[in-house]
């Protein structure tokens, strides 16, 4: 998952292959440290290139930041939409879908969930407005899903769904900052564990 820092991106590299190196290192950047704090020179170091050709390649830090946000939103809302339109009867629960196609999603590019997610965004910014667009829609695919959850249960108080909407993201994004710092597990291995905790937390909510 780290990308090269010394000769990436030199003279002789085809110019598609230096924009995924660019590309996959400002990701990285992003999420491991927020928009505010990621400078475009600290990018350029890391890829080998200069900061007048990286803004030759994608602009200025905005214009960068929008290139890595946009292949993370539309990836993630395909692949919940997909998981959530699975209704096989040998099928996992629909929670434990979305999670493995999260992290089926993310694998090798796991700070991009806090590229989407990140709180030191300009308020009012594109890159802010952007990142809420996809936020958004996330929610309500989330919406979707605990609600469904809830009517099962027997509950159709709409402030149930939506604090569970809350709780969902913050167990998503628990679960991935966990996984960040553990780089060994796979999406299979990270979908049985979520699988043996989300078990585990149903026997302990329901035990009398």
């Amino acid at each position: 998952m780290t990308t090269p820092s010394s000769k990436a991106g030199t003279k002789g590299v085809p110019r598609a292959d230096r924009e995924r190196q660019i590309l996959a290192a400002a990701t990285e950047e992003f999420g491991r440290h927020g928009y505010e704090a990621t400078t475009v020179a600290a990018i350029a170091g890391r890829v080998g290139v200069t900061k007048p050709l990286l803004h030759q390649y994608f602009g200025g830090k905005q214009d960068l930041y929008l290139a890595c946000l946009d292949p993370v939103g539309d990836r993630l809302l395909d692949a919940i939409r997909t998981a959530m339109a699975q209704h096989d009867t040998d099928a996992p629960p629909t929670p434990l879908r979305v999670l493995s196609a999260l992290f089926t999603a993310l694998d090798g590019r796991r700070e991009a969930w806090f590229v989407l997610y990140d709180p030191s965004l300009p308020s009012g910014s594109e890159v802010a407005r952007r990142a809420a667009y996809y936020r958004d829609a996330i929610d309500d695919l989330a919406a979707t899903g605990t609600a469904e959850l809830l009517h099962t249960a027997g509950t159709t108080d709409p402030l149930d769904a939506d604090a569970l909407k809350y709780a969902w993201r913050g167990l998503c994004t628990a679960l991935v900052r966990w996984w960040i710092n553990h780089p060994d597990q796979s999406p299979e291995a990270m979908t049985r564990r979520s699988a043996r905790l989300l078990e585990a937390a149903h026997t302990i909510l329901s035990t009398d």
